[in-house]
């Protein structure tokens, strides 16, 4: 039986909490440095004591430490590892090969997708060098999610299925080291590719002005999770560690449920952690941060992936305006929102326009400030005050459901907890004389075993063994329970698996004898441990540059000329040079039509 995991992100303790009560099975969460949201680190206390509140469920917790490292940082980024395994850690997510070959306690190693994994070979590889689990670049396609999977069957496979895409493969981005200081790869990323663009042909004619070319809508795959099961992938990321707690509470809450189905449905499939999340709220993934949905590459190639209009969030569609007057503007399903919600819509140069309802009558809406609007112009719900307002008062608990057999004679009685994994057993001595009233005092044993208060505890049933019913008071019923209790707390922890590393195969030769720059190696531990491994030529990681003309900044499947209607597979006619543009920086867009690939070149600054 395969076990299925839901990762979710933990921005801090609050929110990795948040993110357990909702259903997550694992979380994963930045550590004090080295991790690729800089906005996102965790002090290592902190991961402490989310560690401590997920392991009571079974919930594990993977840190980040995915950031290059430089010669100069090795020790720290050492001595950071150690302090969150020490802390608790189950995983640490790695991009640099430099944490295998330091000195670190027993901890699993988790391969980030910007190590760009998307052939079996390259899979198998770092399966051999010790990594337990591979975390898929988010391009990838069902096939090659299942030929992964089959080359490394006893690896875990990650894939993202909710949130943000970087446009480039992972890890093989440095456009916005390009523009500035700041680097992706070192967790400081500029969000380059959201910024908007000119599309120029080689004559300098500009085709597109001041659009988002290269920003992307928001990967949702909650429709193909049983697909992607199939493929092999064993753990479901959301990605957010920026997001809002309401964004981790709403889509943990999705896609526990959509998980739950699955699982239900299937007898070959279980769940990796434990305990039931009775959600008091209706997850939707709409009424959260999104730029749009799409299922990316999941099924091969297709149009429709980016956001050229705007790079923020705009919600779901409520309607189209069909009147619009001075203070009101009317349309169908418009009496669909309510005072109080945020409404956007294209304005008349394309850019998102944000308003809020003042009041609603029928299908008619009064607005902050309706100027923009015209008959026609679609409109979306970026804010739903009452979604909003029933997450917030939402008070969602997770508890785990235990069995409990209480057995009382003359003179002992005795109580078992089993949560279907791990028991306790305690007893008491006493003289319990036989019950007056049997029916009741079977009642006041159910009723006084079943209250675990704020435990994580849920009794699912009590079964009664006794010779012939007896009187217990309520006072050592309680007692008794409250140490059943704290044992299977005990109990719990003493069975919750420690880290095993997984040992590395010295002989294993990686897939390529010569590195480049986009290989990403940026210290000597690094350059060491690929050649120890075959490796015969290595060249400095892009990110120790200054300068970066004439480098490939970005290479991605997703394709500009594909989202306009040209792809040259099928409109040979469209030849050319094709370059974008922002502020002083241009880029030169390469094809590769025979790997469906696109590649962003820099070029010299503009003046």
């Amino acid at each position: 039986m395969r076990t299925i995991e839901l990762l979710a992100p933990a921005k801090n303790y609050e929110y990795g909490c948040a993110a357990v009560d909702c259903g997550a099975d694992a979380l994963y969460v930045g550590a004090p440095g080295f991790g690729a949201r800089v906005d996102a680190a965790v002090s290592v206390g902190d991961i402490a004591r989310l560690c401590d509140y997920a392991h009571r469920f079974g919930v594990r917790v993977f840190v980040t430490m995915n950031t290059l490292v430089f010669a100069d940082e090795l020790r720290e980024a050492e001595r950071i590892a150690r302090e969150v395994c020490r802390a608790g850690a189950d995983a640490l997510i790695v991009q640099d090969t430099a944490f295998l070959r330091m000195d670190l306690p027993p901890v699993e190693l988790h391969a980030s997708t910007q190590m760009c994994t998307m052939t079996p070979d390259r899979a198998r590889f770092w399966s051999d060098a010790g990594f337990s689990r591979i975390i898929l670049e988010r391009a990838a396609t069902l096939a090659e999610i299942r030929g992964i999977a089959d080359a490394v069957p006893d690896t875990g496979i990650e894939t993202f299925v909710h949130g943000a895409i970087c446009v480039a493969y992972s890890g093989q981005c440095y456009l916005s080291r390009s523009m500035s200081p700041r680097s992706g790869n070192r967790g400081a990323c500029l969000q380059a590719c959201r910024l908007p663009y000119d599309l120029v042909d080689e004559n300098g004619k500009r085709l597109m002005s001041g659009k988002h070319l290269l920003s992307l809508r928001d990967l949702n795959l909650s429709q193909h999770l049983d697909d992607m099961a199939n493929a092999g992938v064993s753990s479901f990321k959301i990605e957010g560690r920026l997001k809002d707690i309401n964004y981790v509470r709403n889509v943990v809450g999705w896609y526990r449920n959509r998980l739950d189905g699955l699982i239900a449905g299937r007898s070959d499939l279980r769940r990796a952690s434990q305990g039931v999340s009775a959600l008091d709220f209706s997850p939707d993934p709409r009424k959260s941060f999104s730029r749009g949905a799409t299922s990316y590459y999941i099924n091969g190639a297709s149009r429709g992936a980016a956001s050229f209009d705007t790079p923020k969030s705009f919600g779901e569609p409520v309607g189209k305006a069909t009147r619009v007057a001075r203070y009101f503007v009317e349309g169908a399903g418009l009496g669909m929102l309510a005072a109080g919600d945020g409404v956007c819509f294209a304005g008349p140069d394309g850019g998102l326009v944000g308003t809020r309802v003042n009041r609603v009558e029928g299908d008619r809406i009064f607005l902050n400030r309706p100027g923009g609007i015209r008959a026609g112009t679609a409109l979306f719900r970026n804010y739903d005050r009452r979604f909003v307002a029933a997450l917030n008062r939402a008070r969602t608990r997770r508890r785990i459901q235990v069995a409990a057999c209480v057995s009382v004679g003359p003179q002992r009685l005795a109580l078992t907890l089993d949560d279907g994994r791990v028991s306790a057993g305690c007893s008491v001595d006493g003289d319990f004389a036989a019950a007056h009233n049997p029916s009741q005092a079977e009642e006041t044993i159910r009723m006084q075993i079943s209250k675990t208060g704020d435990t994580i505890y849920a009794v699912s049933g009590v079964e009664i063994r006794c010779d012939e019913p007896r009187f217990v008071p309520v006072a050592v019923l309680n007692a008794l329970r409250r140490t059943c209790i704290e044992k299977l707390d005990g109990n719990r922890s003493a069975a919750y698996p420690g880290p095993v590393r997984r040992p590395e195969n010295r002989q294993a030769v990686f897939p390529q004898t010569a590195l480049t720059g986009a290989d990403n190696v940026t210290n000597p531990l690094a350059e060491r441990f690929y050649r120890e491994h075959g490796v015969e030529t290595v060249e400095a990681g892009y990110d120790l540059n200054d300068r970066f003309d004439g480098v490939r900044v970005m290479r991605m499947r997703y394709c500009l000329r594909r989202e306009i209607g040209q792809c040259l597979c099928e409109r040979p006619d469209y030849r050319g040079r094709l370059f974008i543009e922002t502020g002083r920086n241009r880029y030169e867009l390469m094809f590769d039509c025979k790997r469906c690939e696109m590649s962003v070149v820099c070029c010299n600054r503009t003046e």
